[in-house]
């Protein structure tokens, strides 16, 4: 990165913009882009999208040293273009000069361009009017509906930085609205810096009036960051508008217009700046226009310490609403600060920025650990109107200051009481939960069936007789491999020397260099770490084809065998690593195998969809050495993140391996006891297995991330989240 001068993505525009917006001058040679199709003529070349690519600037003195370094991580680059002294962009297509504009034609834009803007006065009266008539209505609208069916299928903890995680509570049930994450550091090193990021958008405010939906926007972004414990003077904005297509109508223009308007005026309020934003006017199809819309995103720094969540925490808090005692920003601002200075000083316990009334602000809060509210009569009428840039906060004792309103307080028992109206969390939750289920599933029929609880207390394998103060851990990095940093951070921490190593297959040569680098590698490691990811994208028929193909070559094969026959080495393989440790077979019979349909596999979600979340395991047998440092019957937490993480076995097989101790641990739900309840066995594995080992223990596959933990992370989902299997393989070597 020190050797780039600047960069950009292939996005829209293809090599035009990605390249052209490099330098004033530049001279492109289309032919030397490499394609995923033959037959393009140059425009098409010139235009064509391509997001996995960068265009980047170096010095010439520096183009090889920078080409070497790409390659070393299995990367193409080659040059396409050159930065020229004539501020003209030109470009070559099989030695014809296609395109040769100047650079001052360009930063016109072309003609210049004039309309007309008609905004006109739009009726507000409505945004006052209440938006729901009841607790059960407002539960089943469309707006507050769950998201958990969508979002699960996103990663939420890649990169071991997830201070929160998007649902959280003993349930995980609450979403987040922020994403807080600590800022990505090197292995071996440490940093406490987080940012915390949030959105405000509210279509229906938008499509009344753009000038109040853009505004009401900005402050809801910002309200969320105060929410999750940021400081608002701190924070800075980017907006996305998308809007219909304009033509020539003046009242069309007028939307965006007044939009532009509503979060300028926001951003002068509040003193804060948008520092970079998109914008599309193509939201048209034949007769449909997209309501108008403008999204504030807000984004602030703040210790990972301070990151507050927002579920209820305990029964008995009070819960207030911070809001303005005015229309003024300057009220509105004063109540943040309020809240802010609260917090920092340890009394409140969770926030929620209100965007769907107060009604949904207390169900939401309540959901995560099944907490109640009583409402205290304050409020009336008004739960279910619109108040954005307000918050509610579940605090530790009484206060009185202005604009600051006690609404009620949490209880025991798991209902939502508001004045008249009352309604029980897991009623409403089903319902919630139950409007985009049919869209974005999270349960699936479960097999009613009773899970043995698998429990071995017993020693494994024995220390090497050559013992290691501080062994060396191998970590290949195949294509699609994204948990190598993670994983050499968490064995770092335990004592470890840790090298990546890529695993390079752009060429046959590439192939050959790494066969004989690995080899050498693994002969001079006492472990090796197959990481997550998704190996070539998850190949057809299965992923992990190239990572177990890597390992069948004889060279390789032989030094594994080495390290774990001869040497007494370790091994683990984690998701995408342990379904490489499957299909080899080296778990569960400890050696690279052929195997076949009667040996254990890992197969398709049953939701048949990824799945991301945080899950609780237990510790069924103590066998392996990576576990030696665990009780029998710990529970300890773990994210998970995958497609294809049902373990499937015949139940003879697993059976034998259980009476061997070779079921490492089981998926567990609240109780700790073994379930296919897919909101605890969130892949539907046999028996609820999560983890495996071979016969001697050495060799351990599991599919939940256990390398991704750190101080101050999932902070919204309570639990052990150390199982101290990094430590424990560590003090194994030292004897």
């Amino acid at each position: 990165t020190r050797l780039i001068k600047r960069c950009n993505d292939f996005g829209a525009g293809g090599v035009s913009v990605a390249i052209g917006e490099l330098a004033p001058g530049l001279q492109i040679d289309l032919d030397a882009v490499r394609k995923k199709y033959d037959g393009l003529d140059g425009t098409e070349i010139a235009i064509s999208e391509s997001q996995e690519r960068m265009a980047v600037v170096v010095e010439a003195k520096d183009a090889d040293a920078f080409i070497a370094a790409a390659q070393k991580e299995n990367l193409e680059a080659y040059r396409v273009a050159v930065v020229t002294e004539e501020e003209r962009m030109v470009m070559v297509w099989k030695g014809q000069t296609i395109a040769n504009l100047s650079r001052a034609f360009l930063d016109t834009n072309g003609a210049s361009k004039h309309t007309n803007v008609d905004v006109t006065e739009k009726d507000l009266s409505v945004l006052s009017n209440a938006l729901y008539g009841s607790l059960r209505e407002m539960a089943g609208d469309l707006k507050t509906a769950s998201r958990r069916g969508l979002v699960e299928r996103f990663d939420g903890s890649i990169g071991a930085g997830s201070v929160l995680m998007p649902f959280g509570g003993k349930t995980q049930t609450t979403p987040a609205q922020a994403m807080a994450a600590v800022l990505p550091v090197l292995p071996g090193q440490e940093t406490s810096q987080a940012s915390v990021m949030a959105w405000g958008l509210d279509p229906d405010i938008m499509s009344v009036d753009p000038y109040t939906g853009a505004r009401a926007a900005i402050y809801t972004s910002m309200a969320k960051l105060v929410a999750a414990g940021a400081d608002y003077k701190k924070a800075y904005l980017t907006l996305q508008e998308f809007f219909e297509k304009l033509k020539t109508e003046s009242k069309r223009w007028g939307k965006p217009f007044a939009a532009l308007l509503g979060a300028l005026d926001a951003q002068l309020e509040l003193g804060s700046a948008a520092i970079g934003g998109k914008d599309s006017m193509s939201g048209s199809f034949m007769d449909m226009d997209v309501p108008p819309t403008l999204i504030s995103f807000a984004i602030a720094p703040i210790d990972k310490e301070q990151v507050l969540t927002p579920e209820f925490k305990a029964v008995g808090n009070p819960v207030y609403v911070f809001g303005p005692t005015d229309e003024s920003a300057e009220s509105q601002k004063q109540a943040w600060e309020y809240f802010h200075e609260l917090h920092l000083a340890g009394k409140v316990k969770s926030g929620w920025a209100v965007e769907n009334g107060l009604g949904e602000a207390v169900m939401k809060m309540s959901f995560g650990n099944r907490i109640g509210f009583k409402s205290c009569g304050t409020v009336g009428e008004d739960w279910h109107k619109n108040f954005y840039g307000f918050i509610v906060a579940e605090l530790t004792e009484d206060v009185k200051l202005p604009g600051v309103q006690k609404i009620g307080e949490t209880t025991a028992e798991a209902t939502i009481v508001l004045d008249g109206d009352s309604a029980s969390i897991d009623e409403l939750l089903s319902i919630n939960d139950g409007i985009l289920e049919n869209v974005y599933s999270t349960v699936v029929p479960e097999d009613k069936g009773e899970v043995p609880t698998f429990n071995f207390d017993g020693v494994g394998a024995k220390a090497p007789a050559v013992k290691c103060a501080k062994p060396k851990v191998l970590i290949p990095v195949f294509p699609g491999t994204n948990c190598e940093f993670d994983s050499a951070r968490a064995v770092m921490a335990a004592g470890a020397d840790a090298e990546i190593v890529v695993i390079r297959n752009l060429t046959a040569d590439d192939v050959a260099k790494s066969v004989e680098s690995v080899s050498a590698k693994i002969a001079d490691s006492q472990m090796i770490f197959i990481p997550g990811g998704f190996s070539g994208g998850d190949e057809p028929d299965g992923s992990a084809k190239f990572i177990t193909a890597f390992f069948r070559n004889p060279a390789i094969k032989e030094q594994v065998t080495k390290l774990l026959d001869d040497r007494d080495g370790l091994m683990c393989g984690i998701c995408n690593g342990f379904r490489a440790l499957i299909k080899l077979g080296l778990v569960p019979y400890g050696k690279i195998i052929d195997t076949d349909e009667s040996c254990p596999t890992l197969t398709f979600n049953t939701i048949s969809r990824h799945q991301s979340k945080i899950v609780r395991t237990r510790i069924a047998s103590n066998k392996s050495p990576w576990l030696s440092l665990m009780n029998v019957g710990d529970i300890v937490n773990v994210p998970i993140s995958h497609g294809e993480g049902r373990f499937y076995a015949s139940e003879e097989l697993a059976k034998k391996l259980a009476e061997n101790g070779q079921i490492a641990t089981q998926y567990v739900d609240l109780d700790g006891n073994p379930t296919m309840d897919t909101a605890f066995n969130p892949n539907g594995s046999l028996f609820a297995i999560e983890g495996i080992t071979s016969p001697d223990g050495r060799v351990i596959g599991k599919m939940g991330h256990s390398e991704r933990i750190g101080a101050g992370l999932y902070k919204n989902v309570p639990g052990n989240y150390d199982i101290r299997m990094f430590e424990a393989a560590v003090k194994y070597f030292k004897g």
